[in-house]
């Protein structure tokens, strides 16, 4: 048995007639969206060029057996007799045609030559079909007479495996595709019903928190109360304080609560996308915290113009919630300044809340975003710890993001941008 390596030598008439029956099969091959359909026309091909009486496709399955594919005129039991030899290893990086134009005379081919004489094959060649480098399989030609091949016929041979490698390899990376997305579909529909189990569980959650949880809150305040307005007289300093203490404790877990269910409501809440303009609204809630606080001495200023994509009722939340820290932590100053604007840095667009109040170390600017945590002890500065947390958290839907930088005593200034990838399609 001989590899085959000759040199290629011109082509004549006849093979030029043949490379047209090649064009016609590589448009075939482009039209056909199954190899089954490409198989019949790729073994006329060969056979056409070869003169060959018989012809087969075989590749190698996921064990690396040759298997037969496609084939023309070849019985079942020497099909079963011949399937999975192969003149090469599945990892041979370059198989070159092997051609045996007397079986007999082959030692490797011994044990086949029964099924060989049954089928009434003389003379036979394996032609591989291999792409970048990978052996996918062989092209099997058979000749019911002795016939060695002619350098041309080898040629055309190789050539329409070729094509067929191609076809198959974009065969395997279409059903690769299909696989990828079924388990990624797949991998989806679990995602999802997780997230709903989750959401379940946090509607029953939240309905804990505003019905079983308050309920008892609401008894300890009341009790307190009562007891303290009623039996005050008869009590000590220290026991009026403990309960007074109890009071308070109960308005701090109420605010809590009230904080918590807000922040578990604006992630599942419908988002309903408009033009709105970020300078009018913060214009409008330093007009508000003026009103509340007139005494004060402050000067704030909101950009005009500044014109967003976005659901109005969320955005003006997270600015309320932003707005209202800057106000809240400039209240010890003397000349408190708040601005509400926009910039652009290396190409991105972001908007910022400044103030010149008490700052805050960066080193625990992390936890700021995180609920229940804050850089302030509670003594100072009132609040809950969760407004930042909805502010990330809305701005985290407006496909942005939120950070803070600061220094103590020299205030603070929040950045957030929005739609930083666009607006997503199912929004628009």
């Amino acid at each position: 048995m001989q590899a085959f390596a000759q040199p290629m030598e011109p082509a004549s008439d006849g093979a030029l007639a043949e490379l047209r029956a090649l064009h016609a099969l590589a448009e075939s091959i482009n039209r056909s969206t199954t190899l089954e359909s490409i198989y019949p026309e790729a073994l006329q091909a060969l056979r056409r060029i070869t003169r060959a009486d018989r012809a087969a496709v075989l590749l190698f399955d996921a064990q690396d057996v040759m298997r037969f594919a496609a084939w023309d005129g070849l019985s079942a039991p020497y099909r079963a007799a011949v399937e999975g030899h192969s003149p090469w290893l599945a990892d041979e990086a370059n198989p070159q045609p092997v051609l045996v134009a007397d079986p007999a005379q082959e030692p490797a081919l011994a044990p086949l030559l029964p099924a060989l004489r049954a089928e009434g094959i003389a003379s036979l060649a394996f032609i591989p079909i291999a792409h970048q480098g990978r052996l996918l399989g062989k092209f099997m030609l058979y000749f019911n007479a002795p016939h060695a091949m002619a350098a041309d016929e080898v040629r055309l041979a190789l050539t329409v495996a070729e094509y067929l490698a191609l076809a198959v390899s974009r065969q395997r990376a279409i059903e690769e595709i299909r696989r990828l997305n079924a388990d990624l579909e797949g991998r989806v529909q679990r995602r999802t019903r997780q997230l709903e189990e989750a959401n379940r569980e946090m509607e029953s959650f939240c309905y804990s928190v505003s019905h079983d949880l308050r309920a008892p809150l609401r008894a300890l305040d009341g009790f307190a109360r009562i007891l303290l307005e009623d039996a005050g007289h008869a009590l000590d300093e220290a026991d009026r304080d403990n309960l007074r203490r109890i009071v308070a404790a109960s308005g701090r877990m109420g605010r809590l609560m009230d904080d918590l269910l807000k922040l578990s409501r604006i992630g599942r809440a419908g988002m309903r996308l408009a033009e709105t303009d970020l300078g009018s609204m913060a214009a409008d809630i330093f007009e508000r915290l003026r009103s509340e606080e007139p005494e004060r001495r402050m000067t704030a200023r909101a950009a005009e113009g500044l014109r967003v994509r976005a659901d109005a009722g969320l955005l003006r939340i997270a600015l309320e919630n932003l707005i209202g820290n800057a106000w809240k932590y400039t209240r010890r100053n003397a000349d408190s300044r708040i601005e509400f604007g926009a910039r652009e840095e290396d190409g991105e667009a972001y908007y910022y809340v400044r103030d010149n109040g008490a700052g805050f170390d960066m080193r625990y600017a992390a936890k700021l975003f995180s609920p229940f945590q804050r850089v302030h002890a509670p003594g100072e500065y009132e609040g809950t710890g969760i407004g930042l947390a909805i502010v990330q958290r809305i701005v985290q839907r407006h496909g942005g993001r939120v950070w803070a930088e600061s220094a103590p005593g020299r205030g603070s200034t929040f950045c957030f941008t929005l739609w930083t990838d666009g607006i997503p399609a199912e929004l628009r």
